[in-house]
């Protein structure tokens, strides 16, 4: 996937603007899903707070590590939606896990 390829794909996958997400990333829910490191911040948490910092960055600063992420948010998006579980969605883990990569499924 070349750089252009990589923005589309990640515009179209992160649905949530840096101010939503910023905001999601200070709650207990957010924090308190997905997969927790040493650090005792989940992996998705700290991709949220790397991908508020992407969407904040003008096109022409963006950096072969900012394209990398955003091909990993990419993936992990996609690999994610074909998990949905029935039912309602609204207060789910698989939601707010989603929301930390800066995905909110029931955004329109």
């Amino acid at each position: 996937m070349d750089d252009e390829e990589t923005r589309r794909e990640f515009g179209s996958s992160v649905n949530m603007t840096a101010k939503q997400l910023g905001d999601w990333l200070e709650t207990d829910e957010s924090k308190a899903a997905g997969q927790h490191e040493d650090s005792g911040e989940s992996t998705g948490h700290k991709s949220g707070r790397r991908i508020v910092e992407i969407l904040r960055k003008k096109k022409d600063d963006l950096t072969e590590d900012d394209f990398a992420h955003m091909r990993k948010v990419v993936g992990y998006v996609h690999r994610h939606l074909a998990q949905r579980p029935s039912g309602d969605v609204k207060d789910t883990t698989w939601r707010h896990s989603l929301m930390n990569w800066g995905h909110d499924p029931l955004h329109r």
